[in-house]
C-alpha cells in the first residue's frame, strides 16, 4: 500500500484489531501521516502509541533502537520495552497473525523496494514471511537490553563520566573471556570467589548490561579487550 494516510489508517486498524499482543520494532523516527507527523509506533490519527494501549489492556512488547530513544513516546510499560543498538527493519505485528512492514532502505533485504515517492508499507498475512518476521522480532527481543537498564545508564552518563574498569577488573574480564569459570579466575588471581563475582557485577554495571554475553560484546566494542 502507498500513501501516508493509507499506511496510517492500516496501522490503526491492525492495532485496534489485536486481541492478544502487539510486537513492534521501532527506529524512533516519525512516520509522516496525511495530516501531521506522528511518533514512530503511533496508533494513527488518534495519536495513541503502539507501545501502550490503556483502553484495550493488550500487552505491547516494543524494541526501540538506542538512537531513537529520545523520540519514543513517554508511554508504555517499561517492563515490556527493550533497547537494541540497531534494528534491521521497522515492524508492527498483531497477534502473530498480521504484520505491517514499512518499506524503507532497511527492508531491502526483506522485500523488493520500488522507487517510492511517498510513504508505503507491506501488509503481511500468515505464511513464511510472517513467520520469519515473528522470529526476527523474538530474536531481537531476546538480545535487547531492558529499557530500565538503558535509562539508568543514560542517567549515570548525564551525571558525569563514570570510572572505567581498573586493572583488576580487566584481569578478571580477560580470564573470563578466555573461558575460565569464576572459581578458576579466583584461584588464578588469588582472589575469593565472591570478589570475582562482585567484579563481574561491577563490570556489567559499568557497561550497562544484564548478561555476560552482552558484557563480552560491550568489552570488545569499547576497547576493554585491547587493554588485556
Amino acid at each position: 500500500m502507498t500513501g501516508a494516510r493509507c499506511v496510517d489508517e492500516r496501522l490503526l486498524r491492525i492495532r485496534r484489531g489485536a486481541s492478544v499482543e502487539i510486537c513492534a520494532l521501532l527506529a524512533g523516527r516519525p512516520w509522516r501521516t496525511a495530516d501531521r507527523a506522528v511518533p514512530e509506533g503511533s496508533g494513527g490519527s488518534d495519536g495513541s502509541a503502539v507501545s501502550s494501549d490503556t483502553a484495550s489492556g493488550i500487552p505491547h512488547r516494543t524494541v526501540v533502537e538506542r538512537a531513537g530513544l529520545a523520540a519514543l513516546p513517554d508511554s508504555g510499560d517499561p517492563a515490556l520495552m527493550r533497547v537494541a543498538e540497531r534494528i534491521p527493519a521497522e515492524l508492527v505485528i498483531a497477534d502473530r497473525a498480521v504484520a505491517l512492514l514499512p518499506l524503507t532502505p532497511r527492508t531491502a533485504g526483506i522485500a523488493a523496494l520500488p522507487e517510492l515517492s511517498e510513504p508505503a508499507a507491506l501488509v503481511v498475512h500468515p505464511g513464511p514471511l510472517l513467520a520469519s518476521l515473528v522470529n526476527l522480532f523474538e530474536d531481537i527481543w531476546n538480545e535487547a537490553l531492558p529499557f530500565r537498564v538503558c535509562a539508568d545508564a543514560a542517567r549515570r552518563a548525564a551525571d558525569g563520566p563514570a570510572a572505567g574498569p581498573d586493572a583488576l577488573d580487566l584481569a578478571v574480564l580477560s580470564l573470563l573471556m578466555d573461558g575460565l569459570t569464576d572459581a578458576s579466575v579466583a584461584k588464578q588471581l588469588g582472589l575469593g570467589l565472591r570478589t570475582v563475582q562482585r567484579r563481574v557485577k561491577r563490570l556489567m554495571e559499568l557497561a550497562g548490561v544484564t548478561t555476560r554475553l552482552q558484557l563480552g560484546w560491550h568489552a570488545a566494542a569499547h576497547g576493554w579487550t585491547a587493554r588485556r
